[in-house]
């Protein structure tokens, strides 16, 4: 769970609005999600990002309305991890649930759009060009959904280790 990439960076409350827009939740395809993801703010974005790319942000990641379409369009995107000071707590969850890593941490103060950062999320490791910053600790379940490919995944390797549900 080692990640290197360029950091595209947004400010305080980027709501889920802004993550994926409402008028878009008709549909489930990640790809044409993804290809709306940010729009609000900058119609270019999908655009520009690359696999392996890094959101950075202020407080309040993924406030707003609960949609697992959000961080369904960042994974569309190729972006593995979102880094920022702290998270709404439904969006939180929801993006575990589906596989997107998030860490909280004052990074933000410490990097600029663009600049290239590594991020060890098991390790709760984020390094910029000038200096190392610590995560909060991802929960060990956490780390299992991630790496299974969300919930539904991590659901069926456990019933298929456990013989099913009867």
């Amino acid at each position: 769970m080692r990640f290197s990439g360029r950091v595209f960076k947004f400010g305080d409350n980027i709501d889920t609005d802004v993550i994926i827009p409402a008028r878009y939740l008709v549909h489930t395809d990640q790809k044409i999600l993804a290809s709306h993801c940010m729009e609000p703010i900058d119609k270019e974005f999908s655009k520009k990002v690359k696999p392996g790319d890094i959101i950075v942000a202020g407080t309040n990641f993924g406030c707003g309305s609960s949609r697992e379409h959000a961080p369904i369009a960042i994974l569309g995107l190729g972006i593995p991890v979102v880094i920022a000071k702290s998270f709404a707590r439904i969006f939180y969850r929801n993006a575990f649930n589906k596989g997107l890593i998030l860490l909280e941490s004052d990074v933000y103060d410490h990097v600029q759009e663009g600049d290239e950062i590594f991020v060890d999320a098991k390790e709760g490791l984020i390094r910029t060009k000038d200096r190392e910053l610590r995560s909060k600790p991802i929960p060990p379940f956490m780390i299992e959904l991630v790496q299974s490919g969300g919930l539904l995944n991590y659901l069926r390797k456990k019933l298929e280790r456990e013989g099913g549900l009867g």
